[in-house]
């Protein structure tokens, strides 16, 4: 069974098994000046059946994985899904009473009320709210995910009509169609997150290599389905991990590439691989008594396809960033090698005072 999801911000369900098998949600409130004319304003509140409004798959979603939730994408640049958008809304009868209703109040101006009943009762264009359609099709309207976002006033056009499986009108701005159902899908994709794979693992070393790759059996591609089950319209839009980007948490360190951008999301390390990672890290200092924080970026390229659009069509690449603490230590070899290392200087400063201490003492010695 798909898991299909219709997302609106309040569901009215009411107590029993048939209301429950339609799943009746009710709609958000926002001001519609130009529909409600000298009302000044009201409340788009239509109840609608859970089959008529754009629905989601999410069985091929990011889910959650060794501890870490799956998680929203960051969108390249300043790019938005649609803040509104025109979808099936009402039945006939549902139109119905929400008109009727802001008819009904004494603030609503009578010649409005006059217009308002030509258009939707008496023929200029439609007839009785198009009741002789019943289950032929749907009254659309804009519909606000979340009021008050930029953009969330821009779908205030009066309900229009569109029969079950007609082409809606493209004059209304974010007309559901197979490129706002992919935008659509793009902010319901839900990624895995987590830590990159490290290896060493538990201790980092110095001057010695660190791989870095992403496990393939968790970074994986993702996608989500939005569709419109009466209008035979969808778009499927995927998400593919394509890159890593490296940021070793501090300035003595040498990223492999040397840009720290990897081609691909790394290799996982094997016995005998090497000693130059294609993706990964050396530390070149001792971390001390602190830390670094290694960043890891995953960049993710997303398309679609959707009705009449069989090739993948590009939209922006989105990208999730992990924070790992690494504890970069010289091992007992190098120790002994710096220790050394100081113990050669202290003995050269001591030569060399030894040396200059005779001329310090008797400035004439040797003339």
């Amino acid at each position: 069974m798909p898991a299909l999801t219709r997302r609106l911000p309040r569901a009215l369900l009411v107590g029993s098994a048939a209301a429950l098998m339609t799943a009746v949600l009710q709609a958000p409130a926002y001001a519609d000046l130009d529909d409600l004319g000298n009302a000044g304003g009201g409340e788009k509140g239509g109840n609608i059946t859970a089959t008529a409004g754009v629905q989601y798959n999410y069985d091929h979603n990011g889910t959650s994985s060794s501890g870490h939730p799956a998680g929203a994408l960051k969108p390249a640049g300043n790019w938005k899904p649609p803040a509104c958008w025109y979808e099936p809304y009402y039945t006939p009868a549902q139109l119905k009473a929400e008109r009727e209703g802001v008819w009904a109040q004494p603030s609503v101006g009578n010649e409005w009320v006059v217009g308002q009943k030509d258009h939707y009762e008496n023929g200029k264009p439609y007839t009785d709210f198009n009741l002789d359609k019943t289950g032929k099709g749907y009254w659309w309207y804009g519909y606000v995910p979340h009021p008050g976002a930029p953009g969330w006033d821009e779908c205030q056009d009066p309900p229009f009509w569109v029969d079950k499986g007609d082409t809606p009108p493209a004059a209304h701005r974010n007309v559901i169609t197979p490129a706002v159902l992919a935008e659509l899908a793009y902010n319901e994709i839900r990624i895995p997150t987590g830590d990159a794979s490290i290896n060493p693992a538990g201790k980092q070393g110095v001057n010695i290599p660190t791989w870095v790759w992403m496990n393939p059996t968790v970074f994986h591609p993702v996608s989500v389905t939005a569709f419109l089950p009466d209008y035979n319209v969808s778009a499927t839009t995927t998400a593919k991990p394509s890159s890593i980007s490296i940021d070793p948490g501090t300035s003595y360190a040498q990223t492999y590439p040397a840009s720290g951008k990897c081609k691909g999301t790394g290799k996982a390390w094997t016995a005998g691989a090497g000693n130059v990672p294609p993706c990964g890290v050396v530390y070149l200092k001792d971390s001390g008594s602190g830390t670094y924080t290694m960043n890891v970026t995953v960049t993710w390229n997303i398309s679609w396809v959707g009705t009449g659009h069989p090739d993948p069509t590009a939209l922006p690449t989105g990208t999730f960033t992990s924070h790992q603490t690494v504890r970069p230590m010289k091992n007992a070899e190098q120790r002994k090698q710096d220790m050394a290392a100081v113990q050669t200087a202290a003995d050269n400063v001591r030569t060399a005072v030894n040396d200059v201490t005779p001329f310090l003492v008797n400035p004439c010695r040797g003339g």
